[in-house]
């Protein structure tokens, strides 16, 4: 359990609510290794708290900003840590497009992956676009999914978040 906060209650992931910082908050699950080794780079070298949250066990370096939680199995069970731990000013890397439509709203900025963000001005169409889709595949019309992660991806990705850590710890 977490540490007390003022009030004398735990914050579900162990930080101090008096003493709280941005942070990020990964939804491992699908997250491609390389995208997984530039979080954890990130995370160390500006001393940023980052949780991976995944139904499995994950490997990661021991670091005092890296940490893990694993939840139970089932289907969105990790989105749903992650929406109701992540706070408005967190960064989110999550390629789940309804995870992402939950947070832009509550303030926490969300990347993919691949580097896109995700805002208030996209998300409504990326939902629509991504239930379409769904509906091609689940209909046999179109199958497969995105491309393979490329070394393109890996760098803009890497560039995604750094733009955005840069602009959030800036914020006041």
């Amino acid at each position: 359990m977490g540490q007390p906060n003022a009030t004398g209650l735990a914050h579900p992931d162990g930080i101090r609510e008096d003493a709280r910082t941005m942070k990020i908050w990964v939804d491992a699950d699908a997250c491609p290794g390389p995208v997984r080794d530039i979080i954890v780079r990130a995370a160390q070298r500006l001393q940023v708290p980052t949780v991976f949250v995944a139904n499995k066990r994950l490997n990661l370096p021991r670091s005092e900003f890296v940490s893990s939680v694993q939840v139970g199995a089932g289907l969105d069970v990790a989105d749903g840590h992650i929406a109701a731990a992540a706070q408005p000013g967190d960064l989110a890397i999550t390629q789940d497009i309804p995870l992402a439509a939950l947070l832009v709203p509550k303030g926490v900025v969300a990347i993919d992956p691949r580097g896109e963000l995700f805002s208030e001005e996209n998300i409504a169409e990326r939902l629509s676009v991504r239930n379409f889709m769904q509906e091609l595949r689940e209909s046999g019309v179109m199958t497969g999914g995105p491309g393979g992660f490329s070394a393109q991806d890996r760098q803009q990705f890497a560039a995604a978040l750094d733009r955005e850590l840069t602009r959030l710890r800036k914020k006041p």
